[in-house]
């Protein structure tokens, strides 16, 4: 049998450039490193001990991404069970064991035991161990374990193990990829607004988090948005505390952003070093004088749920109105309003500036889903103080032989605001698809099949009252 040439490759030496990371934000990564092959003609065993402790072993990719050497792996082997106490206790069960033992005078002796139970289970809950001393039982662990020099067949770091065939002897650097769990990455918007006025400053910032188990030096870092399908993707590890570093990036070297395939690809300007269980923080947009009103909505029957089911003829359902008015900014993500980047989806936190300090104040949040460019963008940041609605349902009249009803309502609005408002009032008109108002205050707009809209202009300190009538045929 011809000998195998064993190529041992320790992570230092194997990666002969900057590792390469494009971490998806949900919740794994691609990693793709480069490793120096010195392969012999016929069979080679290779060793690299620089893998992740999540990563997905059907998911490994070994080429030559030049081309020239069409590689044959008759075999692989992913290893992750490293050297650790509890791991090598296990490999001691049913054999005797010296144990450390220190008094409270801090001097120090052994005590020989026998390991009947280690206790250790993999990637599972660890039970008490089990030792024997003088041939009782004790359900702890004595001292500390003292073990024999490692074993050949002990690992430090998680490995993978190949078995190439090479048509003939070639030396070159091997593209290796595969996919790992245990990295995040999420985005976050932070909005500044004057004490008075309409724009804003926004800076965008993202979060990447690594619980792979391994670091990664100087890596080149890319950041992939969007909902890319997944066969059963496994939980991320969890554990540790993180450590959080904040790293600013300058002027001249922005983050690049291009579509690809159907998500968008985000390219950091210069390398990041991720730790093992560090979360970093990196600046990708900056915009300033971002047009974005604010708005208030009244939705007095929002409280109603899903609307645009079946016929509703209850004359007692819908009767109620909810009195909070809701405080909502709207901004088009355009070249012309500043902005015009896609944005990943992340927590949108607004402030607005005290003038009498200077100081900024926290005014409330939202969710931001991936938004592509020129969208609008409107989301609710709390409820007014100052605005109060009030949804009144004055009369209902059903016919006899049920083939229609008609419903009256008055909507009032009051500011207590020392300026004038606009609020755009919205109605359900949830009984029925076959609707017609007859009869109206003011003039709205159509939205969908049962939603219509009044804009109000409410002066200070004012109560502004529409009322409209409804009638819905039932045949």
């Amino acid at each position: 049998m011809k000998p195998l040439l064993v190529v041992a490759l320790v992570a230092a030496a194997a990666v002969s450039a900057q590792p390469a990371l494009t971490v998806y934000n949900q919740g794994f990564a691609v990693v793709r490193e480069r490793v120096a092959l010195d392969l012999k003609s016929g069979e080679n065993a290779v060793t690299f001990a620089g893998a992740t402790a999540q990563l997905e072993p059907d998911s490994v990719v070994l080429r030559d991404p030049a081309g020239n050497v069409q590689l044959r792996i008759l075999e692989q082997s992913y290893r992750a069970d490293v050297m650790s106490a509890p791991l090598l206790l296990s490999l001691n069960e049913g054999k005797e064991l010296d144990f450390l033992v220190r008094d409270q005078n801090a001097k120090e002796y052994t005590v020989r035991g026998k390991v009947i139970r280690s206790g250790y289970t993999p990637g599972g809950a660890a039970t008490a161990p089990i030792i024997e001393v003088g041939g009782k039982l004790r359900f702890s662990l004595p001292g500390e374990p003292l073990f024999p020099a490692l074993a050949g067949d002990g690992i430090l770091k998680p490995t993978l193990t190949w078995k190439l065939n090479a048509g003939a002897a070639a030396k070159f650097e091997a593209e290796l990829g595969y996919i790992t769990n245990g990295f995040s990455w999420q985005a976050a918007y932070n909005l500044v607004a004057p004490e008075k006025g309409d724009t804003l400053d926004v800076v965008g910032w993202v979060t990447v988090t690594n619980q792979s188990g391994k670091v990664f030096e100087e890596a080149s870092l890319k950041l992939m948005a969007g909902d890319v399908n997944r066969v059963q993707p496994q939980p991320m590890f969890k554990g540790g505390a993180a450590r959080m570093t904040m790293m600013a990036m300058a002027a001249a070297a922005p983050v690049t952003e291009k579509a690809f395939d159907e998500f968008h690809l985000y390219t950091l300007p210069r390398p990041v070093t991720l730790r093992d269980r560090e979360t970093k923080q990196v600046e990708f947009m900056r915009a300033t004088g971002v047009k974005a009103p604010v708005i208030y909505v009244y939705d007095g029957a929002a409280q109603f749920g899903n609307f645009g089911g079946g016929m509703v003829r209850d004359p007692g359902y819908g009767t109620q109105g909810n009195q909070k008015v809701w405080v909502m900014r709207e901004f088009k993500n355009s070249e012309d309003n500043k902005l015009g980047l896609p944005l990943p989806k992340g927590r949108l936190r607004f402030y607005r500036q005290d003038n009498a300090d200077g100081r900024i104040e926290f005014t409330g949040e939202n969710e931001l889903e991936h938004t592509a460019k020129n969208e609008l963008i409107r989301v609710k940041t709390g409820d007014a103080f100052d605005v109060i609605g009030e949804r009144i349902r004055i009369n209902f009249n059903g016919s006899n032989r049920q083939d229609f009803a008609e419903e009256d309502f008055a909507i009032k609005i009051r500011n207590r605001k020392a300026e004038p408002i606009q609020v755009r009032v919205v109605e359900h008109l949830y009984r029925w698809t076959n609707w017609t108002v007859v009869q109206k205050s003011d003039e709205f707009a159509k939205k969908d099949a049962q939603t219509i809209e009044f804009n109000l202009s409410v002066p200070p300190d004012t109560e502004r009252v529409i009322t409209y009538r409804v009638r819905y045929d039932w045949k």
